[in-house]
């Protein structure tokens, strides 16, 4: 029992420094494995052809939902890693990068996408109903959603998207 409690500390102590010396702005948070749940529906249309994103289009894929906002500051930090993720993964057979406007205008968005060549695919949630299902308290938010559709993280605030942390926890989704 005492080592149990040790190697607990030595854990934390570890995860502490981690994200300290990592420096990450945003504030992570594992969905505990004895409570996963499933990912709700997206309920999400593509800004710039206005088709709707389908269910069956997301089975089986790990996917990293980003909702965010042109007018948002740390939005617009964290997007030129959100660009070179999606640059070095779009092509990652069972990966899928989601990033969803909120409370903004898809026009005005797009525009400033464009302005900075950003590539990634943006959704709208016209009626917020996605957001609301995802409990979005502000931007940006973002989510990880396992092979099996299981909300595995939550990361409320920008970070550096990435970095090979991510992408080596992004892989091992992927290899599950």
């Amino acid at each position: 029992m005492q080592n149990k409690k040790i190697i607990l500390i030595a854990l934390c102590v570890v995860a502490a420094a981690l994200f300290f010396f990592l420096g990450r702005s945003g504030k992570e948070e594992n969905i505990p494995s004895g409570e996963l749940s499933i990912a709700p529906t997206l309920q999400v249309a593509d800004a710039a052809t206005k088709v709707k994103l389908l269910p069956a289009e997301l089975q089986g894929k790990v996917l990293l939902i980003n909702i965010w906002a042109s007018w948002c500051q740390p939005c617009k930090e964290e997007m030129p890693s959100l660009e070179a993720l999606y640059r070095s993964m779009s092509s990652t057979e069972g990966f899928r990068m989601i990033t969803i406007l909120y409370k903004d205008s898809p026009e005005g968005a797009l525009d400033y996408m464009k302005s900075q060549g950003y590539t990634f695919p943006v959704y709208i949630d016209a009626d917020g109903v996605s957001a609301k299902k995802y409990g979005v308290t502000g931007v940006p938010e973002t989510f990880i959603v396992d092979k099996q559709g299981k909300l595995v993280k939550k990361v409320i605030g920008g970070m550096d998207w990435n970095s090979a942390e991510v992408k080596d926890y992004l892989q091992a989704l992927l290899k599950q």
